[in-house]
């Protein structure tokens, strides 16, 4: 279905003139390096400004289950609670959609301006959610996706999706729909949903996160036929079987504390379509991989820059992306500052694009040896490797579990904990909790299928993503979590029937940090490298003179060889102009490998290594053969000169004369050459 009936959204409020600095780059690396080849890893960090006064109006879609499984401990109340927290919680400015599925799905209003009459409409719309029917997740997507995709406003208008489900899809196939460029933010609620499809549903839109939520405090004691099979399992099963009764454990808010996260985020997109691209100069390093979670990375056309799409990014927010860079051999030269890498990023707001300057990666590079203890990452990259690491324990872990091996997945855990023993960062006490917490839900099969393997895939959208997500309980581990979210946290737990601050009256009480102004700014694509230190010029200049050598030893030769007649005046007749001919042939196959050595050298620096006897054999063979061109040239002149004198000039005369002058003239070059490599070596001595 096509929907393009949504209402007109009120016109944007103006704008300062010139907007504040809405995203930050930060560079972490090394700050020195060795002349020899070796690896680097950068962290490029995207932050976020901390204040969100100014922010990107919201297109919310929320999607809900009300298949016959939500009757079960009250989870359509607690579904129904969540929605008046963000009716409650958005501003005139947003617009609200609401998508109900069961066998099929229903758009029970379109995307309306959440004005408070509105708000009362939408109040009154959600009282009336009643359960039934199967679990079609493709259904209730698709409609949800419609709904966005055929809006009529779009501009500077952040679009997303909000999908909570509490069973396993039994009608459609929900992985076959491609969200593009949609965030889909997926909650599974409870623990007989499929938090494999819920997981992968949002991993595949870009920036959507899977968050799981429990039902009650007590949900290790749940036992009787899965919910799966509702509702002819659950409905036949004696109610004191079925595990799911009211009991004082349950928390009504734990769902409304879920959505309010992520609402807390939507509500505080700064910066829309951010994109980041690092590009090597080829000449000082190559990247060997970019970790960017599950963020989309692509090449761009001319095959070296690398460009990492984000989406959108929330006020506070942090995007780190590991670039791991090779850098060449560049053992012949003098230490010097190298340019290894530039970055820019860009972004949308209120429909205008923004890029940002060219920053360059820089690092001093010397022949000192790398100390251990002076040279070592800054603490951010140990951090952020490790954070990396930790996730990638989590995903094995997993994989183990899945297997049946519960024994070596915990060991993993077990050994991830260790790990962190030498990391000092205040992410560390969130991340111990995190496997503390994992090794609890990994002790039985039991344990792992209804909670262990759904907080695993949160945690692991968490730290892909780099943004927030419920695992279980949405005050339990708070990795990534802003200051937003904190303060609706806090609001979520109250009763429902209190006032809750708007949106609005929350962005009032937010003082913005005083950032400098960003202007859109257009950046050529083709920035000009750094500088290059003395020896990378001196290897371009010294490629040059040996091919004008070459050219001009083959000049030389090739007339006065040409300058042959049948009598006696034939220059293959006089030793001089043979001489002459045999050194130039020397010099030129001299010069064309020395050419082909240095353009090879340029375009593939550390695949030839340049020792310093190579250095004194170029220079011995240089001067060697400058010395016998110019005597050789020196002695055809005086034959020629000779020649003339005695008998004038002709045609003969004319060519060994030009063949002489390209024989002085190469060894010039030559010469130069000489000079070069004299200069390479004591550089190197």
């Amino acid at each position: 279905m096509v929907f393009n009936d949504d209402e007109e959204p009120p016109p944007a409020k103006p704008g300062p003139a010139r907007p504040m600095q809405r995203v930050q780059l930060i560079k972490y690396h090394s700050l020195n390096a060795p002349l020899a080849p070796n690896d680097q890893k950068v962290v490029l960090e995207l932050k976020g400004a901390s204040s969100a006064t100014s922010r990107a109006p919201l297109d919310l879609v929320t999607v809900i289950d009300i298949s016959g499984s939500m009757v079960l401990e009250g989870r359509l109340d607690s579904a129904k609670r969540a929605l008046r927290f963000i009716i409650r919680k958005i501003t005139n400015d947003d617009r609200l959609s609401i998508v109900q599925f069961d066998d099929e799905a229903t758009r029970i209003c379109g995307l309306r301006c959440a004005t408070e009459a509105a708000k009362a409409d939408l109040e009154a719309l959600v009282a009336k959610l009643e359960p039934c029917g199967l679990t079609n997740i493709q259904a209730g997507l698709e409609t949800g996706l419609s709904v966005l995709n055929g809006r009529s406003f779009t501009t500077g208008r952040a679009a997303s999706i909000m999908l909570l489900s509490d069973g396993g899809e039994n009608m459609g196939n929900a992985r076959s729909v491609d969200p593009g460029s949609v965030p889909v933010h997926t909650f599974g609620f409870g623990s007989g949903h499929d938090s494999t499809l819920m997981g992968a549903i949002a991993k595949k839109s870009l920036g959507g996160v899977y968050n799981f939520v429990y039902d009650s405090n007590n949900e290790g004691r749940m036992q009787g036929p899965s919910p799966f099979l509702f509702p002819l399992g659950w409905a036949l099963a004696p109610a004191s079987t079925r595990g799911y009764g009211s009991s004082p454990g349950n928390k009504p808010t734990v769902l409304s504390e879920a959505f309010s996260q992520i609402l807390a985020g939507l509500v505080t997109i700064i910066a829309q379509d951010v994109e980041l691209t690092v590009t090597p100069f080829l000449d000082e390093a190559i990247i060997n991989k970019v970790d960017a979670g599950t963020y989309p990375t692509s090449t761009a056309t001319d095959g070296i820059t690398i460009q990492i799409q984000f989406g959108t990014l929330y006020s506070a927010e942090e995007r780190k992306v590991i670039v791991e860079l090779a850098l060449r051999d560049h053992t012949s030269f003098r230490p010097y500052s190298s340019d290894v890498a530039k970055v820019l990023y860009r972004f949308s707001f209120e429909g205008q694009q923004f890029t940002s300057n060219t920053e360059l990666v820089t690092i001093y590079r010397s022949r000192k040896a790398p100390d251990a203890a002076d040279d070592a990452p800054p603490p951010q990259v140990q951090a952020e490797v490790a954070r990396r690491q930790h996730a990638d324990s989590i995903k094995a872990a997993m994989e183990k579990a899945d297997r049946d091996n519960l024994e070596d997945a915990r060991n993993i855990l077990v050994e991830a904990l260790k790990a962190l023993e030498r990391l000092a960062d205040p992410m560390v006490d969130m991340l111990r909790k995190e496997l503390h917490k994992l090794l609890e839900l990994f002790k039985s099969k039991a344990i792992y299928e209804r909670q262990g393997r759904p907080a695993a895939i949160s945690s692991l959208a968490s730290h892909d993503r780099q943004r927030f997500t419920a695992r279980g309980d949405a005050e339990d581990i708070r990795i990534f979590a802003t200051q937003r979210m904190d303060t609706y946290l806090e609001q979520a737990k109250q009763d429902d029937d209190r006032p809750i601050p708007t949106a609005a009256a929350d962005d009032d009480k937010e003082e913005p940090e005083p950032e400098p102004d960003l202007e859109p700014e257009l950046v050529p694509q083709d920035v000009p490298a750094a500088p290059k230190p003395m020896a990378w010029e001196g290897r371009t200049l010294s490629m040059a003179l040996r091919a004008i050598a070459a050219v001009l030893s083959l000049l030389a030769f090739s007339i006065m060889a040409s300058a042959r007649t049948s009598g006696w005046n034939d220059s293959g007749r006089f030793e001089t102009y043979r001489y002459t001919i045999g050194v130039n042939v020397v010099v030129c196959f001299y010069s064309i490998v020395q050419a082909v050595a240095k353009i090879h050298r340029l375009v593939w620096p550390s695949s030839i290594s340049q020792s310093i006897s190579s250095y004194c054999c170029s220079l011995f063979l240089d001067q060697a053969l400058a010395y016998l061109l110019i005597s050789a040239s020196s002695a055809a002149a005086s034959r020629n000169h000779l020649w003339v004198s005695k008998l004038g000039t002709d045609q003969y005369n004319k060519k060994i004369n030009i063949a002489v002058w390209f024989s002085f003239l190469g060894f010039l070059a030559l010469s130069a050459n000489a000079l070069i490599s004299m200069a390479n070596l004591f550089s190197r001595i």
